[in-house]
C-alpha cells in the first residue's frame, strides 16, 4: 500500500452518469487486476474507493458512476488537479487459474476491473468473452476499447435496447473454463447460482478505511471471516457464504 500524489490528465463523461478519469503517477504498488485505490477528496472526511481500470505506462484509469456527493465533486475536477491516492489496495483476480477460455462477467460499475483483466489473459494468449450488464443503452461504456483489445463481447440490457434483453446470465455461454465476475450482489449471486465452472467473485462493498483497520466491510467466508478491502475484493466461489 502507498500513498501518493496524482495528476488528473483527463476526466470525462462516457456514458449516462459515469465517467473516465486518467492519472499521471507512481503505478507500481498496483500490480494484479481486481485491485482498487481509495481516493482523498477535499471537504470529505472518507476517502472514495474506485477499481482500477487499468494501469500501464505510469498511467491510471478509473471509471466511476456518480452516485452521491463525492463523486459528483470527483466529476467536478479538472485536468491538472492533484489527488492524493493509496494504491495497491485489495488481493485482485488470481488469472493463473483461468484456463483457455474465460468469462469475464460485469454488471454495471462492476466492469471496470475486467478491463485489466481481459488485457492481462488476452495478453497471455487466452481467448476471453466478457459480458457487460446495464440497465439501458445509454450505460454502456467500454465496448469498443474491449473489442480493440481483442476481447469476444456481449452485452446486456435490462430494457433491451442495447445488445441481449435480460440480464448478465442470460448470456452466458456454455463453453467456458473459468470465470471472473464483479458487480451489485444480486448480480453475483445469480452467477454463482447458474455457473458450471469455478470462479472467483469481486465484492463491492461500503468501506471506510480501505486497507483493513476498520472492519467495516467484514463478511462471513466458510473459512471464517474476512475484511472485504484486506482480504478481499475477490473471494474464490468455493468459499462464499450467501
Amino acid at each position: 500500500m502507498k500513498d501518493t500524489v496524482f495528476k488528473i490528465l483527463s476526466n470525462k463523461s462516457i456514458a449516462a452518469n459515469t465517467y473516465e478519469m486518467v492519472l499521471a503517477g507512481d503505478i507500481s504498488d498496483i500490480t494484479a487486476a481486481g485491485q482498487f485505490v481509495n481516493i482523498m477528496l477535499d471537504g470529505f472526511y472518507l476517502r472514495r474507493p474506485i477499481s482500477v481500470c487499468n494501469a500501464e505506462d505510469g498511467k491510471l484509469t478509473l471509471i466511476y458512476k456518480v452516485v452521491g456527493k463525492g463523486t459528483e465533486y470527483m466529476a467536478s475536477l479538472a485536468e491538472g488537479a492533484e489527488l492524493s491516492v493509496l494504491t495497491g489496495l485489495g488481493n485482485g483476480y488470481d488469472l493463473s487459474l483461468s484456463g483457455d477460455k474465460p468469462l469475464l462477467i460485469g454488471g454495471g460499475a462492476g466492469v471496470p476491473p475486467m478491463f485489466m483483466a481481459a488485457k492481462k489473459l488476452i495478453e497471455a494468449g487466452k481467448s476471453v468473452t466478457v459480458i457487460m450488464g446495464f440497465g439501458r443503452a445509454e450505460e454502456v461504456f467500454y465496448k469498443e476499447e474491449f473489442e480493440k483489445i481483442g476481447a469476444e463481447v456481449r452485452i446486456t440490457t435490462v430494457d433491451g435496447s442495447c445488445g441481449v434483453r435480460g440480464f448478465v446470465t442470460d448470456a452466458m455461454p456454455e463453453d467456458y473454463t473459468y470465470f471472473y465476475t464483479c458487480g451489485p450482489e444480486p448480480m453475483l449471486k445469480a452467477v454463482y447460482d447458474k455457473s458450471e465452472t469455478d470462479g472467483q467473485f469481486s465484492f463491492e462493498e461500503r468501506m471506510g478505511c480501505g486497507f483493513g483497520a476498520c472492519m467495516g466491510c467484514t463478511c462471513k467466508t466458510k473459512y471464517g471471516n474476512k475484511r472485504i478491502c484486506r482480504d478481499g475484493p475477490v473471494l474464490t466461489k468455493e468459499e462464499i457464504v450467501w
